[in-house]
Parts: C-alpha cells; sequence; structure tokens
C-alpha cells in the first residue's frame, strides 16, 4: 500500500493473499484456478475469490516502420479467435512472438521479424507495456518499433513446424492509420503501435 499527496491510498501486490494456485490444464499455453483474498477500498479484506486464469506467458510485438518511405510492415495469418466476430479471421498485425524463459523482449522482436517478415533489425525503440486482458490472462506485450528496409519485403513468411502461414505486406503508413480508423485493423497491438506512431513520430530515435 502507498500512500500519495491528499491522503491517497493506492494498494499494490502487497495488499493481496494468493492462498492458492491449482493447475486445471497445462498444454501449449496453461489454465489455473486462484484463490485468494485482496484489501477493500472501505478497509479490511475480501471474501475469498476463486478464478481461473489463462496463462500464455508475455509477448514481444514490433512494429516495422520505414521511415524514408514512411510505410509500415503488416503482417497477415489465420487466428482462430476471431471466428468469434464477424469480420475476416486472416488479420492484419505485426511480428510477434511469446518471451520464453531467460528470452530478452527486444532479441524476440528481432528474431520475430526475420522470421515472420523476412527483416533484419539493427536496433528498437521500445514504446510501451500493457495488460492484454487483465480480467482473464496474465498475458503483457512489451511494443518496439524499428526502422527497417521494406524495399524487398513481400511474400510468403513463417515456420512450418510452428503452423505459420504468414503473408507479408508493405503498406503506406497512413493507409494503415486510415485501415485503424475505419475497423479494418482490429487487434489490439496493431492498433496501439500504429496510434502511438501518429502521436510520436516526429521524436523517433530509431
Amino acid at each position: 500500500m502507498n500512500v500519495h499527496s491528499g491522503g491517497s491510498v493506492f494498494y499494490n501486490q502487497d495488499d493481496v493473499q494468493v492462498l492458492s494456485k491449482e493447475s486445471l490444464y497445462k498444454g501449449f499455453f496453461e489454465c489455473n484456478l486462484y484463490t485468494l483474498k485482496h484489501k477493500l477500498f472501505a478497509g479490511g479484506w475480501s471474501p475469498e475469490i476463486k478464478r481461473e486464469f489463462f496463462e500464455r506467458g508475455h509477448a514481444a510485438v514490433l512494429l516495422p516502420y520505414d521511415v524514408k518511405n514512411d510505410t509500415v510492415v503488416l503482417i497477415e495469418q489465420f487466428r482462430l479467435g476471431a471466428m468469434a466476430g464477424d469480420k475476416s479471421p486472416w488479420l492484419l498485425e505485426l511480428v510477434a512472438g511469446i518471451i520464453e524463459q531467460d528470452e530478452v523482449a527486444e532479441q524476440v522482436a528481432k528474431r520475430e521479424a526475420f522470421e515472420e517478415a523476412g527483416l533484419t533489425v539493427k536496433s528498437c525503440q521500445f514504446m510501451l507495456n500493457y495488460l492484454v486482458s487483465p480480467g482473464g490472462t496474465t498475458e503483457q506485450i512489451d511494443l518496439f518499433i524499428a526502422n527497417v528496409d521494406s524495399s524487398e519485403v513481400g511474400g510468403l513468411y513463417g515456420l512450418a513446424h510452428e503452423g505459420e502461414d504468414i503473408r507479408a505486406h508493405v503498406v503506406p503508413r497512413e493507409t494503415a492509420y486510415q485501415w485503424v480508423k475505419e475497423g479494418k485493423i482490429y487487434n489490439a497491438a496493431t492498433i496501439i503501435a500504429l496510434q502511438w506512431l501518429e502521436l510520436n513520430r516526429d521524436n523517433l530515435t530509431i
């Protein structure tokens, strides 16, 4: 618990008690059942709460941006989760990968840029970190941007043994952002990264 100016109280991890953690499923991803309680704003503690949480690890996501040509590289691939909506489940996305134990997020972003779009990335600029859906999963995303040469990008990529079937596109930055506004791009990481680029394009260090 931290007390800020004006007497406001802000809780932190010390104000939660995890009483138990039970494994419900462990495959490519995991699902665990947590029993916990936490401090209440009015004082005291909550009753015991049980929550199932989807544990898919954390991920690194990269927006490849060709500063010279003012273009971005987007990848297109099938996503089962998008089948629940009324739009195409082939999404326009950014390159991304799960951060395995002992891996560094920036190195994951660089590796995935090559595997998913044939891009060699020398340096990245960190954008931000965000929680994907903290009501149901512990996943966090580290977003990066890199200056790339998009002149020879295009075609099919991905690792067959990971079930990847990826098509890369080079898109003018203004067009990509217009697709965000029109709803053609409708996954969180890509929307957030393209909005960030619009706000920070004049202050890039890549």
